[in-house]
């Protein structure tokens, strides 16, 4: 019986006794930046995501998935970071989180750790990738965090050595999870989506315009690029949210 199966037959008793499923380690974050945590969507939406995107799979789950907002401020850092430790404390495995947005990288702050030595210096170097990440304070789960950036950090995302380093990361990790720029104003996003198993998209509710996440589904679409799932983050309701999810 596998990992997986496991932690969805527990997750489903636990329901069935009236008991919600444990909430993601968001008080790591809160704690390590003496700030709020990530907020009610890193728990009962954090792991809906993560049993949409890697546990209800009839074949072998996608191990290597990039997420990325349709604009700025969409909440991606932060979805990346709930997912992520979602699957870290169920016992899934290894978990690598890759801060891959070299235009405004936020995971780093998220973790309260340095973001120098990282991604840009394992694409421009040699040595085994485990000596370019960090591991967080949460049992299973590493950071592979952009590193020291400079004007052209952005183009190695479309270079040789990326494709070779998600290799890697795929080999020594369980499931490695990017975070990338927004789509509406760059490649980034496409180009990493190119070398894992797809992208999840964030959309912001009441800011992400229709057809700005049409078009940017297209050109994933066009570039053979695989939408596994959308996220629809910052969502308000008229009525009490835990009243609202037993409707």
């Amino acid at each position: 019986m596998s990992k997986h199966f496991e932690l969805m037959q527990r997750i489903e008793r636990q329901r069935s006794l009236g008991i919600e499923p444990d909430p993601a380690p968001t008080t790591a974050i809160a704690n390590r930046n003496h700030g709020p945590s990530p907020g009610n969507w890193a728990s009962e939406e954090a792991l809906r995501l993560v049993q949409q995107v890697f546990l209800l799979q009839t074949q072998e789950p996608p191990r290597v998935v990039v997420f990325a907002g349709i604009d700025h401020g969409n909440g991606c850092s932060r979805i990346c970071a709930s997912v992520a430790q979602t699957l870290a404390r169920n016992d899934c495995g290894r978990v690598c989180l890759v801060e891959a947005n070299f235009r405004s990288p936020g995971l780093p702050a998220l973790f309260g750790v340095a973001n120098h030595y990282g991604l840009a210096e394992a694409l421009l170097g040699e040595g085994p990738v485990g000596n370019f990440t960090k591991p967080l304070q949460q049992e299973n789960l590493w950071l592979l965090s952009s590193g020291t950036l400079g004007e052209d950090s952005p183009g190695m995302l479309a270079s040789e050595s990326l494709r070779a380093r998600i290799e890697e990361l795929r080999m020594h990790f369980d499931f490695v999870i990017v975070d990338a720029p927004p789509l509406k104003r760059y490649a980034d996003a496409v180009a990493l989506g190119q070398v894992s198993n797809g992208i999840v998209l964030v959309i912001e509710a009441n800011s992400t315009r229709r057809e700005t996440a049409a078009a940017a589904a297209d050109d994933l679409r066009s570039a053979n690029v695989p939408i596994l799932a959308a996220v629809l983050n910052k969502r308000t309701y008229p009525i009490p949210e835990k009243i609202y999810s037993r409707l």
